[in-house]
């Protein structure tokens, strides 16, 4: 959970998103606490038959929570981000990206970010860097 955060538009979002953003940093926090099962179950009901999420608008989604919580922006934030990022993906476009969290074990690191078509939005990490552990994609 060391990696660097990226924000890779730097123009500000609009008012509209960036506050939908900050709710969704919000909604986010209690859902860091679930065990991974429970976090499953919920973000399977969340997604619902959302359509799948544009690159686009993943990245969209990611940049403004980075852009409004400092504590996602960080190193270590990237659970609450990338929730943080779904959900705002769900609440302004009704789209899903895929979750994911995963692990990487030489040296061992965990991770949670958002991917769009198998790439990870917004990442400095190349697909399959993290070995996949749980991911709620949308249903196609």
């Amino acid at each position: 959970m060391t990696e660097p955060v990226v924000l890779v538009n730097a123009e500000r979002p609009p008012w509209r998103v960036r506050f939908a953003a900050r709710v969704a940093v919000q909604l986010a926090q209690p859902l860091t606490r679930l065990t991974p099962a429970q976090l499953r179950r919920v973000l399977r009901v969340l997604r619902g038959r959302a359509r799948p999420a544009t690159q686009a608008q993943a990245l969209a989604a990611r940049n403004a929570v980075v852009t409004v919580s400092a504590p996602c922006a960080s190193p270590t934030g990237c659970l609450r981000r990338s929730l943080a990022a779904v959900l705002l993906c769900r609440g302004l476009w009704g789209v899903w990206p895929t979750w994911s969290t995963g692990v990487r074990t030489n040296p061992f690191r965990a991770h949670a970010w958002i991917e769009v078509g198998g790439t990870p939005v917004g990442e400095t990490f190349p697909p399959g860097y993290y070995r996949p552990t749980l991911q709620v994609g949308p249903k196609c």
